[in-house]
């Protein structure tokens, strides 16, 4: 079944907590709704990125300010999982002539040198 023949999954769940599927050509009414609340969830995800990020450089968050931090960060982190699902699902699929699932691609890194991507130490802290 190519991508587009599939149906799509929504960005949102049905009343009982369901996943919604959407079959069609992308071109309607629906497809747009749903085109406009994963930007609007991907763009909350940002914003709470940001937040996020605030709360914790202070370094003055109480207890139950981490506790919702976390609810909402484990909502908002659902919301984008099911956003990159629907999308994956719907790219082509790729050519025959290329690499099987199963064989790794080599890594040659940034610069070709087979180092691969480094971060500096001062990253993890």
């Amino acid at each position: 079944m190519a991508p587009m023949d599939a149906p799509r999954l929504l960005p949102w769940l049905s009343p009982d907590g369901k996943p919604c599927f959407l079959a069609g050509d992308g071109a309607g009414y629906v497809s747009r709704i749903a085109d406009e609340m994963e930007a609007a969830q991907l763009d909350f995800a940002a914003e709470l990125i940001e937040e996020a990020c605030r709360v914790l450089d202070a370094r003055t968050w109480t207890p139950g300010e981490i506790h919702l931090l976390a609810v909402e960060l484990t909502s908002t982190l659902t919301n984008v999982h099911r956003v990159a699902e629907s999308r994956g699902a719907r790219l082509p699929l790729p050519d025959d002539d290329a690499p099987d699932a199963d064989e790794a691609p080599v890594d040659r890194g940034i610069n070709g040198d087979g180092r691969g991507l480094r971060l500096p130490a001062d990253a993890f802290g």
